[in-house]
């Protein structure tokens, strides 16, 4: 890529450079010839003047304006007002079906469970795991509760 931008720059200066050499052989008389060459980089200058004029008028200036996104639908911008803090149940936030194999074999389901079945399966693991029953270890309670959410958005 660095070697392609490299000969394209210097194909450019070549053909400038030939360009400026014939302006100089047609218009021998050399003060002739920078008259021209200052009216071409006049010209030059207040084109890209004006150019730079029309990107300052049209950028930074972007104004939204619902009209311009509704085509004749009913589109309610204010169902996403909230929804980077909404609880977005969508594909990317599906369980991995590894963490579903994982949660299945914690809680000792060999199917897919109902949500019943969920519930009174995490009764009876949570009397079991419960911190104050099981000497202060809550980890198996944090895994438990972790496990129980999976499952209830594999079900939902």
């Amino acid at each position: 890529m660095y070697n392609n931008t490299v000969i394209y720059i210097f194909n450019r200066l070549v053909r400038l450079a030939i360009l400026f050499f014939i302006l100089y052989l047609i218009f021998t008389n050399f003060g002739t010839f920078l008259m021209i060459l200052g009216i071409f980089f006049v010209i030059i200058a207040f084109l890209v003047y004006n150019f730079r004029k029309k990107m300052r008028e049209n950028s930074y200036r972007f104004r939204f304006d619902s009209t311009n996104f509704q085509n004749g639908q009913s589109f309610n911008f204010n169902d996403f007002r909230n929804f980077n803090q909404s609880d977005f149940q969508g594909f990317s936030n599906a369980p991995r079906f590894d963490e579903v194999a994982k949660a299945k074999e914690f809680f000792g389901f060999t199917s897919s469970p109902s949500k019943e079945e969920i519930k009174k399966r995490y009764k009876e693991l949570a009397k079991k795991y419960h911190p104050d029953i099981n000497n202060g270890d809550d980890e198996k309670m944090k895994e438990l509760n972790h496990f129980r959410d999976i499952l209830m958005k594999t079900v939902e």
